[in-house]
């Protein structure tokens, strides 16, 4: 079970990074075209016109997906911030309770926006809405990306409570950076 939550997790990441390479290309793309252009106009041609349509909105939706995308993955390596003043103050069983606390109420936050998410992507697909670019985007897609990454940081958020409440502790205190950098968990 372990490994195929790591590999949710890992896929997760590996995604939301995908969404931050086409977001770089297409933009690299629309810099070229628009130099190809500029090149022809002082040599005398006509521009090509050479675009990406709709490329704000279409790097919007990649950047959301990239952000959604990756809660689970940062949340697991320990890269989300973290105020530990607190449980620098307490005893460590005062510390483990106010753990769990702390994503036992991070879980509950995240099943809800996770729930409304999928609410609002259903309603998107069932009434067909679409954005209002030059190319019309059926918002169910990012609005399906956004909720699959509330889902695995969902997951991630249950599996440390889970983790906690046994006992052990949760995977933002455990992970050290040597275990980053070889890729272990």
């Amino acid at each position: 079970m372990r490994t195929a939550l790591n590999a949710l997790y890992r896929a997760s990441t590996v995604l939301a990074a995908s969404c931050l390479v086409v977001i770089a290309s297409l933009v690299v793309l629309q810099v070229l075209g628009r130099l190809l252009d500029g090149v022809l106009g002082l040599i005398g041609m006509d521009p090509l016109g050479l675009l990406v349509p709709s490329l704000a909105e279409i790097a919007g939706f990649l950047l959301v997906g990239a952000s959604f995308l990756a809660l689970a993955g940062t949340f697991r390596n320990s890269d989300h911030i973290r105020v530990n003043i607190l449980l620098q103050a307490v005893r460590p069983p005062v510390a483990h309770v106010l753990n769990i606390w702390a994503v036992a109420v991070a879980l509950g936050l995240a099943a809800f926006f996770t729930w409304h998410a999928a609410a609002l992507a259903q309603d998107s697909y069932t009434y067909g809405e679409v954005s209002f670019g030059i190319i019309p985007i059926p918002l169910v897609i990012p609005q399906t990306v956004m909720t699959a990454g509330l889902l695995v940081f969902s997951i991630a958020l249950l599996d440390d409570l889970i983790a906690a409440l046994c006992g052990r502790a949760p995977s933002f205190e455990t992970v050290s950076k040597d275990d980053l950098i070889e890729g272990k968990e």
